[in-house]
């Protein structure tokens, strides 16, 4: 789709996942109406711009409340997916919902916790050229010390993987509809977004934020959620570990062939000791290499039967438009 030429005041549209945010939605729905009300009376965007929810199937009265906030306000709009996908699901249906009625979108979590006026510095970069923005944590003092050091390393990681990843952003960013058009070409249904966006290319750009504490009710991101995310940016982006499963196998592979030849020395110059402890330990060490390198491989091969089976991403049961 070819795009009419950039406007001085765009559309925008705040793209909002939610999952079982009853408590926080009232505190933090009248946060995003304003700050479109606030950039718009600074000229910087259309008066036309809207808030988007995604009830990523919501346990609670989330979607009540959505449903609530479009009946009273136009400047709210909702929609519904047909059952819980996930956040990075969620974020890609707003976004792909949101991309020929816009044109700019920023997707932000409901929870309070990214700096919303940092929106003001997304727009002008848009304003002066830019495709895509990321919002990008300027320091972790909310975190503890463990939540710090794993997510610095993940990123970390995820370089070394050759994974081309912005450091300390999560899912805070604006992208153009420009962007979205070429990003809908992605057909990955294991997604992990903000190592997707980057591959789009286009003009882009940092603005730091600080990250404060949830408003309210309990975070939908515990420890296992957020390794599970880990794991599937690396092995969704990257092929190094299964090189690295090929480099590894083939160290041990000469370091058994010396080990061989070692013991065929011995056994010629009668030097050879019957024991269990030396084979047990070799058994042991070879079976955990074997299991380790068929499970990376097994995940990777899980992940390819995902894809032929080129299922819907997402499904969107409601919507208040």
């Amino acid at each position: 789709m070819i795009r009419e030429k950039r406007r001085s005041k765009p559309v925008l549209w705040i793209v909002v996942p939610c999952y079982n945010e009853q408590e926080v939605l009232p505190i933090t729905a009248p946060e995003f109406r304003g700050k479109i009300e606030q950039l718009a009376a600074a000229g910087k965007i259309s008066r036309e711009s809207r808030v988007l929810f995604v009830n990523d199937g919501s346990k609670d009265d989330t979607w009540k409340l959505i449903k609530g906030l479009a009946a009273s306000d136009p400047h709210y709009l909702g929609i519904s997916q047909s059952r819980n996908r996930g956040h990075q699901n969620a974020v890609l249906a707003g976004l792909m919902e949101a991309r020929e009625k816009c044109d700019i979108t920023i997707s932000i979590d409901c929870d309070g916790q990214d700096d919303i006026n940092a929106m003001d510095e997304m727009v002008d970069a848009y304003l002066r050229g830019c495709e895509v923005v990321y919002g990008v944590r300027s320091k972790r003092d909310t975190d503890t010390f463990f939540k710090r050091f794993t997510a610095e390393s993940f990123y970390k990681l995820l370089s070394k993987m050759g994974v081309e990843v912005v450091f300390n952003h999560a899912d805070y960013r604006l992208i153009s509809s420009r962007v979205l058009d070429e990003f809908a070409n992605f057909k990955e249904v294991n997604l992990f977004l903000r190592g997707m966006v980057p591959l789009v290319g286009f003009a882009s750009t940092s603005v730091e934020y600080e990250r404060h504490e949830r408003i309210a009710g309990e975070s939908h991101y515990p420890l296992s959620k957020m390794l599970s995310l880990a794991f599937d940016g690396i092995t969704s982006l990257s092929v190094k570990p299964i090189r690295f499963i090929t480099g590894f196998g083939a160290a041990v592979a000469l370091i058994s062939f010396i080990g061989v030849i070692w013991a065929i020395v011995c056994a010629l110059m009668g030097k050879a000791i019957t024991g269990w402890t030396s084979m047990v330990s070799i058994l042991c060490f070879l079976s955990g290499v074997q299991l380790i390198c068929t499970g990376v491989i097994g995940e990777y091969i899980g992940k390819i039967y995902l894809e032929t089976k080129a299922r819907p991403r997402y499904i969107i049961s409601e919507k208040t438009f």
